[in-house]
């Protein structure tokens, strides 16, 4: 019979991983005020109320701690890919593809208007491996219907656009529910695409 996890040692990985989602908040907000590359262990330490080596034990650099603040929107991207992948037509397509990116850039505000304008974050997403994949496939589904020039350029305004006017001020007094409608619809006009029929 394997014994139960002790009080104490419970309350060591909680207190562990308390400790880690201050440091990843900590992280995001001095990233968004003073980009990626101008943030320091020290000021997310500092920020914390941590030590530097506190910091360190949870986090070895800061390409680690974008790591770990990035994975789960690029898990719900990858997610997305494949939903607006499997829709059957180019509209359909780019209509899923820019509907499920506008619900994950108002669930990761901050991250995706960052990795919309922070060149250094965008230059470790690329030597990842990670933002042609995640970048890339969404321009070309956005851009199904008007492969040509003028739509990937119409598809790259849309994403960018969309990405950073998330993470604004301007969004934070609406309702994700306004926000979404009003993204969605923009996103459409740019791309040309036209509102799906509801059902009656």
């Amino acid at each position: 019979m394997v014994a139960a996890p002790s009080r104490t040692a419970t309350h060591t990985v909680t207190g562990q991983e308390g400790t880690r989602d201050r440091i990843l908040g900590a992280a995001l907000r001095l990233f968004a005020e003073h980009s990626f590359a101008g943030t320091s262990l020290q000021m997310i330490a500092d920020e914390t109320g941590l030590t530097k080596a506190a910091v360190y034990h949870h986090f070895h650099t800061r390409e680690d701690l974008l790591t770990a603040l990035g994975e789960p929107a690029l898990t719900e991207m990858r997610a997305a890919i494949e939903a607006a992948t499997a829709q059957r037509t180019p509209s359909a397509r780019a209509e899923r593809m820019l509907t499920e990116f506008v619900d994950l850039a108002l669930r990761h505000r901050k991250l995706t208007s960052m990795l919309a304008t922070d060149q250094a974050m965008i230059h470790l997403f690329r030597t990842q491996g990670h933002y042609d994949e995640l970048v890339g496939r969404p321009l070309t589904l956005l851009a199904g219907s008007a492969p040509d020039p003028a739509g990937r350029i119409s598809a790259a305004v849309a994403l960018a656009g969309i990405a950073i006017t998330a993470g604004r001020e301007l969004t934070d007094d609406l309702e994700d529910d306004t926000a979404r409608r009003h993204l969605v619809e923009t996103g459409r006009r740019i791309l040309g695409l036209r509102a799906p029929r509801t059902p009656r």
